[in-house]
């Protein structure tokens, strides 16, 4: 069987690393997963051509909004936030999921917080939770916290003409928004009363971060979706100041298993998956390579 992650640029993927140790794993000695540069343009050509012999697709933005048009079925959390980032094919037709925010919810969970017992959105109350950022990444988290039991979100912008398929998200899954300028992050401004996650580009938050330096004050729970390089600045600050810390690689990690199940239709094995992207992020630090 056949699967593939599709982008431009895609070359810097590390998902071919995870889903290939997970076949090797598995015993899925005659599947394979390739890398495939693809613009929006092309993708209706490219996924409507794949035979009987491809499983699945992973999908990296801006195709993750491009693809819904293409699928015969979409699952909820896909269709709350308004892009897919994993295609399945089956023999009735092509399904679209959004496995990022299993990704963000299993990342946190695994590190102690989210749950009851954490400090996380659920005990937070409104406005607990704050996300950096307006893309598709913004609207998984969103969803995310609502999967974690927050009412709602802050979210800080850099762009407010960004802020429509926030505001359609927050819509369908019944959550109050309430949009915050970028300058509250440098300002005397509450952030996060309980977890922030960061889903904008490595160095877009060191302004905020260095607030977090100097203040020593930062959310229980901080989630950078950025993995390399790593740490990044605000996960160093956040650390310093007592958050508990959680990379992008995490949310990747746990996203790509998601997709590995509904694939193959076999658990994923998480810690293989782990191992093998963790050596590859060893192997790109030292020889300098991009993410």
């Amino acid at each position: 069987m056949k699967a593939a992650v599709l982008g431009k640029p895609i070359g810097h993927s590390l998902s071919p690393v995870l889903h290939r140790a997970a076949y090797q794993a598995l015993g899925l000695t005659d599947w394979t997963y390739d890398l495939v540069e693809c613009d929006e343009a092309g993708l209706a050509d490219y996924v409507r051509s794949r035979g009987p012999a491809w499983a699945g697709l992973s999908l990296t933005m801006p195709l993750k909004r491009t693809v819904l048009p293409l699928l015969d079925h979409v699952d909820q959390l896909a269709a709350a936030t308004g892009g897919a980032n994993t295609v399945v094919f089956r023999p009735e037709g092509r399904y679209g999921y959004n496995t990022d925010v299993q990704g963000i919810v299993d990342a946190l969970t695994e590190a102690g917080c989210a749950g009851p017992d954490s400090a996380g959105p659920a005990s937070a109350g409104p406005g607990g939770v704050t996300i950096l950022g307006g893309g598709a990444t913004a609207c998984s988290a969103l969803a995310a916290a609502a999967e974690l039991g927050a009412p709602g979100a802050d979210v800080v912008l850099r762009d407010p003409s960004r802020a429509g398929d926030l505001l359609a998200t927050a819509g369908r899954l019944g959550l109050q928004l309430r949009l915050r300028p970028w300058e509250d992050l440098t300002s005397d401004a509450e952030v996060a009363a309980g977890l922030l996650i960061a889903t904008v580009p490595a160095g877009a938050a060191d302004a905020y971060a260095e607030r977090v330096r100097l203040t020593h004050q930062a959310p229980p729970a901080v989630l950078d979706v950025v993995y390399h390089p790593w740490p990044t600045s605000l996960a160093q600050a956040a650390a310093a100041a007592g958050s508990a810390v959680v990379s992008g690689y995490a949310m990747l990690l746990h996203q790509a298993a998601a997709q590995v199940e509904l694939m193959t239709g076999k658990p994923a094995p998480l810690e293989a998956m782990r191992e093998a992207g963790m050596r590859e992020l060893a192997r790109r630090e030292l020889s300098g390579a991009g993410q």
